[in-house]
């Protein structure tokens, strides 16, 4: 049975509660039977499947808001000092409380798994509570997107595992203490809070300091980031390391990945025997995230052959490569990569998913710091399209840096021999890609902003 309700987690109040990260903490504790409130911008899908739970959703930000008994306000790093709320909460002398550690402490007690890395860990933790739940073993989870089939992002589970997506944006991952690390990828990204690589990798370090002793890291054997983190953590004592990948040495080796059109056939080489499974979403990287889910299980004892079966009943994620819709002959997909690795990644795997067909892309960049450092590669990326739109930068948590725009990207696609569009008003990408789309094209909606909400708008647009 899981653990009860740390005492200062009964009564909370979520400041932007409909969050990815947020709202999948909120609902545990709901299901868990604290009384849960909080305050978001707008109403959503989200704000309504809390109240579902009984949750108490405030719309906009506002001291009143803040319930006078609250036993402690939840909050993320996104959330600024100035908020009416936050400054209420200082005035009644309520705690705060960070996101990490509200998750940190609904998994104490719990057999945890912690899945980092700068990319891929919605998809690989998501892969895993689909399998664990597949198999009867009624895992929590808290991921950072919406499963397709469950069509939430956490779950509170009678089971005694304990499936997180550990943030390093902010070092929040450094909070947990799993008893299986996943780390997918090392590389340098939230520019507004690491200056270096090192600062990276001694963040990374920490993170995997902290498994259990006894515990397992599962790490890449091919991303050189993975690699280097491997060779500094080898010598804790206390810490099991599997590594997976492609590579010769890798202790779960990933003998081929063949594309079925929208899904993959993955062979993996792992204790001697070969063992052949079904991903659903397509693309190499998807491929080697399933093994990573693999073998995080296997080293808390579920039999592989189960467990590769069980991966199979994965349908994906919201947002990652998800599938729109089709109309006049034209797909529209939705990609939440923002960073130039996930950029090619996807587009990499859509290119091999269309064959002859075009691929158009609607991109809208993601914060002006991550514009600013890799503006460039993100548009190198784009070239691998055959046309693309490009947005306005999605600001999200960030002010403008003077002199940073979308022309940097456009500027990058076009050097590389991309075929650009700059469009300033989001409104009327419908109209855009309908005079570019013929039947048989693939169109992806790429980005962490709100260009996620323009897919039903391009179908309506070129069914027409």
């Amino acid at each position: 049975m899981a653990p009860a309700v740390p005492s200062a987690m009964e009564r909370p109040h979520f400041i932007g509660i409909g969050g990815a990260g947020m709202s999948g903490i909120a609902k545990i504790l709901a299901q868990r039977g604290a009384k849960v409130a909080g305050s978001d911008a707008k109403e959503s899908a989200t704000a309504d499947a809390l109240r579902a739970l009984g949750v108490t959703v405030h719309i906009g930000h506002a001291t009143e808001h803040l319930a006078t008994d609250a036993s402690c306000v939840v909050v993320s790093s996104a959330i600024r000092a100035d908020n009416p709320e936050l400054a209420r909460a200082a005035e009644l002398s309520v705690p705060v409380v960070h996101r990490s550690d509200a998750l940190a402490s609904l998994m104490t007690g719990l057999r945890s798994i912690a899945v980092a890395g700068t990319h891929g860990k919605t998809t690989t933790t998501s892969m895993l509570a689909v399998a664990l739940t597949e198999l009867g073993l009624d895992p929590s989870y808290a991921i950072g997107g919406d499963l397709e089939g469950p069509g939430t992002n956490s779950r509170h589970g009678a089971g005694d595992i304990f499936v997180a997506e550990a943030d390093e944006s902010d070092r929040s991952f450094q909070k947990y203490d799993p008893e299986v690390a996943i780390v997918l990828n090392v590389e340098l990204d939230h520019h507004a809070n690491y200056a270096s690589m090192d600062e990276i990798y001694d963040s990374f370090e920490t993170f995997v300091g902290k498994v259990v002793p006894g515990g397992t890291l599962v790490i890449s054997a091919d991303q050189p980031g993975a690699v280097e983190l491997t060779s500094r953590v080898r010598d804790l004592s206390t810490l099991n390391v599997v590594t997976y990948g492609a590579a010769e040495s890798a202790d779960v080796r990933v003998h081929k990945v063949t594309p079925r059109g929208l899904t993959s056939e993955v062979t993996v080489l792992l204790g001697g025997r070969f063992l052949t499974f079904t991903v659903s979403v397509p693309g190499s990287h998807y491929a080697h995230n399933a093994v990573a889910a693999l073998a995080a299980g296997v080293a808390l004892g579920i039999p592989a052959h189960n467990l590769a079966s069980a991966i199979g009943k994965y349908t994906g994620v919201k947002r990652r490569l998800q599938l729109k819709g089709e109309a006049a002959g034209v797909q529209v997909i939705d990609s939440y990569a923002h960073h130039p690795t996930e950029m090619t990644a996807d587009l990499e795997a859509m290119r091999g998913a269309v064959a002859d067909a075009r691929l158009l892309v609607v991109f809208q960049p993601h914060l002006f710091s991550r514009t600013q450092e890799l503006g460039t590669e993100m548009g190198q990326a784009l070239a691998l399209s055959d046309a693309s739109v490009v947005l306005d930068i999605y600001p999200a948590r960030e002010d403008p840096i003077p002199g940073i725009t979308s022309t940097l990207i456009i500027d990058a696609a076009r050097a590389a021999g991309a075929d650009v569009t700059a469009v300033h008003d989001k409104a009327t990408v419908p109209d855009v890609i309908a005079g570019m789309a013929k039947p048989g094209d693939l169109v992806l909606t790429m980005g962490a902003g709100d260009v996620t909400d323009l897919g039903p708008a391009i179908l309506a647009r070129v069914s027409n």
